[in-house]
């Protein structure tokens, strides 16, 4: 009999031990899929995050990219421009050098002189050119002036400009400047702007 209740014992101590096991495991299996779900979201997070910030920066290097494409059209564009407009007031000197050293030069000077005798306060003329100049158009301009009755005119040198001429009026209190450089930035400063907006419209 007490051999029957001491074999019951041991079975019951056995059935509460494995029950203790089973519940302690399922506890301890629970706990490390909770923790499993934990690391399995913060890890799906950490994903997203990382990939979110690839996509932005991504979108900031396209935009980056963009931007750097048009401002280096915009800056060979303006480059083209200065260009033209370089070339431009080269041919612009040429040809402006060009009459001024040929035989028509004298009679510019001649058509100016006599635009400017004919407004009442201007008074003495003096027209004025580089001393080269001067001295190869001197006997022809004084001459010319006699035949078309130009009186009141004189002829002086500077050596402050390369071509052209200056005429003077009023005793110097005016200068009208007829000079290469001042003939040719007023072409160009006519011209840049048109051939800007051809260059726009192409």
């Amino acid at each position: 009999m007490k051999e029957i209740q001491l074999q019951e014992l041991i079975e019951q101590i056995k059935r509460d031990g494995v029950e203790a096991a089973e519940i302690q495991a399922a506890e301890i299996l629970k706990a490390a899929q909770a923790q499993a779900d934990q690391m399995i979201s913060e890890a799906q997070a950490q994903a997203d995050a990382i990939l979110r910030n690839a996509r932005k920066e991504t979108e900031q290097m396209t935009k980056s990219g963009e931007e750097a494409i048009r401002q280096a059209g915009r800056n060979l564009l303006i480059s083209f421009r200065e260009s033209v407009v370089r070339e431009l007031q080269t041919i612009t000197k040429d040809n402006v050098s060009g009459v001024y050293s040929s035989e028509d030069f004298a009679k510019l000077i001649v058509r100016g002189v006599e635009g400017w005798v004919s407004q009442p306060d201007a008074g003495d003329i003096s027209v004025i050119l580089n001393s080269e100049d001067l001295m190869r158009l001197e006997e022809t301009l004084l001459a010319e002036f006699r035949d078309r009755m130009l009186t009141g005119v004189t002829l002086s040198a500077s050596d402050h400009f390369d071509g052209g001429f200056r005429i003077s009026i009023q005793n110097g209190s005016a200068y009208y400047d007829y000079t290469t450089d001042a003939v040719v930035d007023m072409l160009s400063n006519y011209l840049s702007p048109r051939i800007t907006k051809l260059l726009k419209e192409a």
